[in-house]
């Protein structure tokens, strides 16, 4: 049986798109990849081995140690820091990324442990090209109030870079207060900040 010029270049063709194709629909959905991540930082705030402030700097190492797998804490970093970034040098900027993680460590879980995350409530998703935001609701009291996640597509899958918290985005509060504090003291003004802040909240053991 013979076989034309026009399918074997059919064949072909299909071939040379699947090799693409296919990877794209390996990638978890944002929400498919929060859930282990969720679920996994719900049990740890739930577990009463590490209730208490006396159990709080390994409850938050633990922590941390669960949200990098998910969260993409360079790009908040970079984002907080808005056209800063640009202007300073790979060794600034990862001067400013340790520094400005372990501040929203305090921050971001310091707003956490203030939840009562018995149960969490996936609402839904929306993506648009690389950005997604995954809607949950959690519960605080008696109230059920949105977290909001905002994603983007990486190589490792779908990473957080922003989180809305009852109506206060993190990244946009923090770049907003960062302004002024550039304008006034310049990068070195706002990283010195930013270190005194860090071993305030540790010598206080709370978040901000």
């Amino acid at each position: 049986m013979k076989t034309s010029k026009s399918t074997v270049v059919f064949i072909g063709v299909v071939f040379f798109l699947g090799m693409f194709v296919q990877p794209v629909f390996a990638v978890k959905g944002p929400i498919e990849m929060m859930k282990p991540v969720l679920t996994k930082l719900t049990g740890l705030l739930n577990d009463p081995n590490l209730q208490g402030d006396v159990h709080r700097d390994e409850r938050r190492q633990k922590i941390m140690e669960t949200i990098k797998s998910g969260f993409d804490f360079h790009e908040m970093c970079k984002r907080v820091l808005g056209r800063t970034w640009r202007d300073i040098d790979d060794e600034q900027r990862e001067h400013f990324t340790k520094s400005m993680t372990k501040f929203l460590e305090n921050a971001y879980i310091g707003k956490l442990e203030d939840y009562h995350y018995k149960k969490i409530e996936y609402v839904g998703e929306t993506i648009r090209d690389d950005r997604a935001v995954v809607t949950t609701m959690v519960e605080k009291g008696n109230v059920k109030l949105p977290v909001r996640y905002v994603l983007q597509l990486t190589p490792q899958g779908w990473m957080v870079y922003d989180i809305n918290i009852e109506g206060l985005t993190l990244v946009k509060n923090y770049r907003e207060q960062f302004r002024s504090i550039l304008l006034k003291d310049s990068f070195t003004g706002l990283l010195k900040i930013i270190e005194d802040k860090n071993k305030s909240m540790e010598k206080n053991g709370k978040g901000s």
